[in-house]
Parts: C-alpha cells; structure tokens; sequence
C-alpha cells in the first residue's frame, strides 16, 4: 500500500463545522492572514480556496450577500472585474502559471459550493497538473500548504 503524507490537511479536518456564509463571516473577522484574504476592495475582495482545485486557487466576491450576478450594482460588477484582473497578474507574477481557469458557477446543480454568495474563480493551471489521482481514489495532491501560498501572493501584493 502507497500512503500519501499531507500533514497540514489535519487543519480542516479538527476545524469546527461553520455555519452560516464564509463569504460574509470571513471579511467581517478581520483576522485577513487566518483567513486566507489577500485584497480588499471597496465592493469585492480576493480570498484563497480553502479547498483549492490547484495551489492558488482565488476567489473574487463581493462583500454583499447576492446570489445572482444580474443583482451585482455597476460599481460592485466593475470593481469585480478589475480585481479578477489583479489577481491575474498577481498569479502570474509569483506563481507563473501556464493558463487558467476563470469562472462563475451560479446555483448548486452548476457546481457552486456556496451557491448563496456570488464569487468568480481563478484557477492557475499547468502543464501536467491533473493526473490519474482524482479518478482512481477520488483524491486531489496538492503541492503547497495554503499559508505558503498566501505568504508568497500577500508579500507580492
């Protein structure tokens, strides 16, 4: 038998169950480093995926609890895209990605974990970055524990 050592995992998994939205309860702590916040805007912030597809998985959201994108007011949907795009070249910059991912998944038969709280995903891709884990054993190997990437992106930032 193969046994795959992540250590940090043991972070989510003694975490107590949240409830309510983490994007909401997240930005109200101010407590930006324990939760993974890298930017604030004036509408929007950027916030790292606790469950990442890949090492610097962003996520851009609005600080108001909004569900669709059509209620997004026109300051709140600019500020949105503006930031998606500083979180572009941040990843860029420190984590030189070959591609990406970017997306909004709106409602939970789309995929959407917190299908409540509108956010925009920006997933940093690679050459070689999927294999056979995922399909074989239902497992994602994740290279780099979240507080790294944060420390590196925030210390860019």
């Amino acid at each position: 038998m193969e046994y795959l050592w992540a250590p940090w995992r043991i972070e989510y998994i003694q975490r107590a169950s949240e409830s309510g939205c983490i994007l909401c309860q997240k930005p109200r702590e101010n407590n930006d480093e324990a939760n993974f916040i890298l930017y604030r805007g004036q509408h929007n912030f950027i916030i790292l995926n606790a469950f990442p597809y890949n090492p610097g998985h962003l996520m851009v959201a609005p600080y108001r609890h909004i569900a669709n994108l059509q209620d997004l007011r026109d300051a709140e949907a600019e500020e949105h895209f503006d930031i998606i795009k500083k979180g572009l070249e941040l990843l860029k910059e420190v984590m030189e990605p070959m591609g990406f991912n970017i997306g909004l998944n709106l409602g939970k038969v789309a995929g959407a974990g917190i299908a409540e709280h509108i956010h925009t995903h920006i997933v940093p891709r690679w050459q070689g970055d999927t294999n056979f884990m995922p399909v074989l054993s239902d497992t994602k190997v994740l290279s780099e524990a979240l507080i790294s990437t944060y420390q590196k992106l925030r210390a860019k930032l």
